[in-house]
């Protein structure tokens, strides 16, 4: 798995090569257009083209490796890139301000262009930022429970919604019939692409599945700002977090003390952590969380909007990154077989 096919995701803030050139879009002509080349809005979404493409198309991801994708900005003229593209597939919500900017600029301008919002048909499912998920309910339908009235464009909602793997089975099929559409002839490996890769996205759903009806314990307690709504949602356990929505929020010290109190009483040994928050591998709040508390570990989790060297170098995409961080994470800290 590579994260592009020419080499514009080195190290750094988005790391672009015909991006920085300045100048208008007005000289890409239509002709330039196709849909042999195409880019996607963050590292999921990638992965996810990426899957339903095969070698018909070459994806890339602008977002530098080691960087999250949401609240992310291009360096340069992405736009003018992206328009000499085919397809560009994004999700059309304000985390990704830039990909909705870049979005309506070809809609407006270069109807050649395929312009894919993975969030399409998902807006009864979308939860907003104040969703509070009932760890003891039985797993029911994820209608919108608290954001009625809203589109998907809306600051209210959680964007975090490919945490779920069920509902990404549907983001899958939206990428899939957008392809489709764009390039009739090719749809039938689009299609046949999809159902695979949606099958493994099942399995991932199943994993937690397992995992929680084996769980000792239905909360976890995470040392980052708070992007799991979905994955709490769908199966129905809390994390619990000091921290707020957004990663520039700083914990009150009442806020860390409740934390602190939640791990003792609980029984939790091991500490989540976000490893996207500090590339220098400094994580204060975990130390201090474990220094004051009964817990003595501490395990990433990651929120797939974007990945990291080593995991690049393991060519771990969506699933693998599910399989080999974030359910592992979770089976230890909630004692599940």
């Amino acid at each position: 798995m590579k994260l592009t096919r020419r080499t514009l995701l080195k190290s750094g803030a988005g790391a672009l090569t015909a991006s920085t050139v300045a100048g208008c879009l007005d000289d890409i002509s239509a002709a330039d257009a196709n849909l042999d080349a195409g880019y996607a809005a963050f590292f999921t979404l990638w992965d996810w083209a990426e899957q339903v493409s095969g070698d018909a198309i070459d994806f890339e991801n602008p977002v530098g490796t080691g960087q999250a994708g949401h609240g992310w900005s291009p360096s340069g003229d992405l736009t003018r890139d992206i328009a000499d593209a085919g397809v560009f597939v994004y999700f059309d919500t304000p985390a990704f301000s830039w990909a909705q900017d870049v979005a309506a600029t070809l809609e407006s301008d270069y109807d050649t262009v395929a312009v894919i919002d993975g969030l399409e048909g998902l807006d009864d499912q979308l939860l907003g930022w104040d969703h509070e998920t009932d760890s003891h309910e039985s797993e029911g339908d994820h209608s919108n429970e608290t954001n009625d009235g809203h589109d998907h464009g809306g600051a209210s909602i959680d964007p975090h919604v490919w945490l779920d793997p069920v509902l990404a089975t549907e983001i899958v099929d939206t990428i899939a019939s957008g392809l489709a559409e764009a390039d009739p002839d090719n749809a039938e490996t689009y299609e046949e692409n999809a159902a695979s890769y949606k099958s493994a996205l099942e399995s991932v759903d199943q994993q937690f599945t397992e995992l929680l009806e084996t769980a000792d314990r239905h909360v976890a307690v995470f040392a980052g700002h708070d992007s799991f709504t979905y994955l709490q949602d769908r199966y129905r356990f809390e994390i619990h977090t000091p921290v707020g929505v957004s990663p520039q929020e700083e914990p009150s010290a009442s806020d860390i003390s409740e934390t602190i109190d939640l791990v003792d009483s609980e029984g939790i040994e091991t500490i989540l952590y976000d490893p996207f928050e500090d590339p220098d591998g400094a994580y204060p709040l975990v130390e201090t969380i474990i220094e004051e508390s009964d817990a003595t570990d501490a395990m990433p989790i990651t929120h797939l909007s974007g990945t990291l060297a080593t995991w690049q170098d393991e060519g771990w995409g969506y699933r693998e990154q599910m399989e080999e961080i974030n359910l592992p994470a979770f089976r230890e800290v909630l004692d599940a077989q």
